[in-house]
């Protein structure tokens, strides 16, 4: 199996899509930060040996070509986006697979249409509905999530990214997945990425959409991301995530807020990119419950 490359477009953008697989069920990848589509290379192959069409498209604004002119990186225009590149596949359902912001985009893309979907799959983002529950049970929380503050401020956050040749991005890397040995192709591959025009700006505009109250589309997004899910959910967590403590998922991942079914498992030695991390592990999880859920 091989991995190519083509485009899907939404609304005048363009989306860099990397595919393996031509024939079976559809299963649409959704990276995060600081991320891009090439950090699923090996669920893509894996994907495509046990009969899908996988498929991970660049997320908004991660590239010139899909950078929103008025700047709308709301949940709600990315999980716009999710229905979109389904309709240029061609497909009426599919399996959703999301990584941190792809994770946030999956919860909400699947309360907004849950018909659309044949499973989703979240990696080391917890369902939000409980989130005031979580907070106050694990504090800890607070601390890990305060690089959302330095977010708000623009040219700030985008300098702190940028300067040193990006090394925000392997600090990320390294505080949040602190047993992961990457490589540097790797973390070059995720560089180049963010050297886009553009690309910072939009990447960090995303923490600035999610924290705007008076946006109708930040109530919206907030709304739909704290909704019931209708749509069967198994959700990966890595026990040493530095960025979303794994003792969350406990108080956030309550079944009855899944009306079709919840699984939850949580990865030791892994943390917050267990699916670079732990390929072979996450690999199995996946692929064992889409096949429990309309798979190939």
């Amino acid at each position: 199996m091989t991995i190519t490359t083509s485009t899907l477009t939404h609304s005048g953008m363009s989306f860099s899509v990397r595919r393996a697989g031509t024939s079976g069920p559809v299963v649409l990848l959704l990276h995060g930060f600081p991320d891009d589509n090439h950090s699923f290379d090996l669920q893509l192959l894996a994907l495509a040996e046990a009969g899908y069409q996988a498929v991970a498209p660049m997320m908004r604004g991660y590239e010139p070509g899909s950078q929103s002119p008025k700047n709308l990186y709301h949940l709600t225009h990315l999980a716009a986006d999710v229905f979109a590149f389904m309709d240029g596949l061609g497909v009426k359902k599919c399996h959703l697979i999301g990584h941190d912001w792809g994770a946030l985009t999956a919860y909400v893309a699947a309360a907004l249409k849950p018909k659309k979907f044949l499973s989703v799959t979240t990696l080391a983002i917890p369902h939000l509905r409980r989130g005031l529950k979580g907070v106050s049970e694990v504090p800890m929380q607070l601390l890990k999530s305060s690089y959302i503050l330095l977010m708000q401020l623009p040219k700030v956050s985008e300098l702190i990214v940028e300067r040193d040749d990006y090394a925000f991005i392997e600090t990320l890397w390294r505080r949040w997945s602190p047993d992961w040995l990457f490589g540097a192709e790797e973390l070059e591959q995720v560089k180049t990425t963010f050297r886009q025009p553009g690309v910072v700006k939009a990447a960090t505009q995303y923490y600035r959409c999610l924290l705007s109250p008076l946006s109708l589309s930040a109530q919206q997004s907030w709304s739909l991301l704290t909704s019931q899910i209708e749509v069967p959910v198994l959700a990966l967590a890595g026990e040493n995530d530095g960025c979303m403590d794994a003792r969350m998922y406990e108080p956030l991942m309550q079944s009855q807020d899944f009306d079709k079914g919840l699984s939850v498992d949580c990865l030791p030695g892994a943390g917050h990119f267990l699916h670079r991390e732990q390929p072979l592990v996450v690999n199995g999880l996946i692929l064992e419950w889409l096949a429990g859920h309309g798979g190939g």
